[in-house]
C-alpha cells in the first residue's frame, strides 16, 4: 500500500534551517509528481511547493519563494524540503502528498516550530 513518512521536523529559531525528508514506497515514486503542504495551528492546510516526477518542474507559494526549495531522489523514493530563513509563520505540520491512481495520499507530518 501507499506509505508517506515524513521526518526532519523540530524547534529551530527564527533564521535557522530545517530539511524535511519524506519516504515513500508502495508507489512508482519516480513517475509521481510530489507536493509539500503545511497546516498551522488553527488554519487550513496550504499548498507549499511541488515538483514533477522527473525533477525538472517546480513551483513554489509565494510565502516560501526564495527561502525554502524542493528536491528529490528518485532512486531513494525520497522527496525534501530545504528551508532556510525560517520565520515564526513557518510554524505548521509539514506533510507530503501523493496522488496515485487519482486517490489522494499523505503522510502524518512532522513539526516545525519556529521561535526563539
Amino acid at each position: 500500500q501507499v506509505q508517506l513518512v515524513e521526518s526532519g521536523g523540530g524547534l529551530v529559531q527564527p533564521g535557522g534551517s530545517l530539511r524535511l525528508s519524506c519516504a515513500a514506497s508502495g508507489f512508482t515514486f519516480s513517475s509521481s509528481t510530489m507536493t509539500w503542504y503545511r497546516q498551522a495551528p488553527g488554519k487550513e492546510r496550504e499548498w507549499v511547493a511541488r515538483m514533477s516526477s522527473t525533477g525538472l518542474i517546480t513551483d513554489y507559494a509565494d510565502f516560501v519563494k526564495g527561502r525554502f526549495t524542493i528536491s528529490r531522489d528518485n532512486s531513494k523514493s525520497t522527496l525534501y524540503l530545504q528551508m532556510n530563513s525560517l520565520k515564526p509563520e513557518d510554524t505548521a505540520v509539514y506533510y507530503c502528498n501523493a496522488i496515485v491512481t487519482l486517490k489522494d495520499y499523505w503522510g502524518k507530518g512532522t513539526l516545525v516550530t519556529v521561535s526563539s
